[in-house]
């Protein structure tokens, strides 16, 4: 089985707070490119922005809203090729569109683990509220045009991840494989991070898919016949 891997497009209202940053006739065109070549194309979470709303509390009212903004988009998710899992800034989206928190894939003898990963974040797990406060107010600074500002937080909320290609510093990688080993699984997908990475540990793999936000292209290749998995970062 051939599939394809995007993750945290962050997609938005179209204001000045949203992260996408790509216009959506191009982004078809990538979407066009991987339905060509991958029988699966799975999305693994933040693919909506929800937690960006002018006033706090309002996820729902804002991921009708991101779906309207990008009316194209959502009717290409819609399609049978695709499977939407959510992540944490469109973790409505779980009660709203019934978007589960993983997925496992069998294929050639192959098990695949595909989830977000925000369960590996304490804050999230321990104080979900402060999590989204900081996201919220990152919003405003952008809203305010204060970026320098906007970038530090960015970089705190890099860090908190504990997300780096070394497997031995890597929490995050272990969590992964803990869950991997979990399920049973020989692969383990996720996003979250934005940091794209394909790392072997044992029999197990893995991999994060990067993020598609911001102007960026990312996504990754899983080929269970040819046994094959690439990360991509152009098209």
């Amino acid at each position: 089985m051939r599939i394809a891997v995007i993750s945290d497009l962050h997609l938005g209202r179209r204001d000045v707070a949203d992260h996408f940053g790509h216009e959506d006739t191009a982004f078809l065109r990538f979407l066009r490119g991987l339905e060509g070549n991958f029988e699966r194309i799975v999305l693994l979470g933040d693919i909506f922005e929800t937690l960006t709303s002018r006033t706090p509390g309002r996820q729902a009212a804002e991921l009708a809203a991101a779906r309207a903004a990008h009316p194209e988009l959502v009717r290409r998710f819609a399609r049978p090729q695709y499977h939407y899992i959510h992540g944490n800034h469109d973790l409505v989206a779980g009660t709203v569109l019934g978007a589960p928190e993983q997925l496992v894939l069998e294929a050639d003898g192959v098990r695949m683990l595909f989830t977000h990963g925000h369960h590996h974040d304490w804050v999230i797990r321990k104080a979900r509220w402060l999590s989204e406060a900081a996201v919220w107010t990152g919003a405003w600074l952008r809203r305010m045009r204060l970026h320098a500002m906007f970038r530090m937080f960015q970089a705190l909320d890099v860090r908190m991840t504990h997300a780096t290609p070394d497997p031995e510093r890597c929490t995050f990688q272990r969590w992964a494989l803990a869950r991997a080993h979990e399920e049973q699984a020989d692969i383990v997908v996720t996003g979250h991070t934005h940091l794209g990475m394909k790392v072997e540990h044992g029999s197990r793999l893995f991999l994060n898919s990067g993020t598609c936000s911001e102007g960026q292209f990312s996504f990754l290749s899983l080929d269970t016949r040819a046994g094959r998995y690439a990360l991509h970062t152009s098209w």
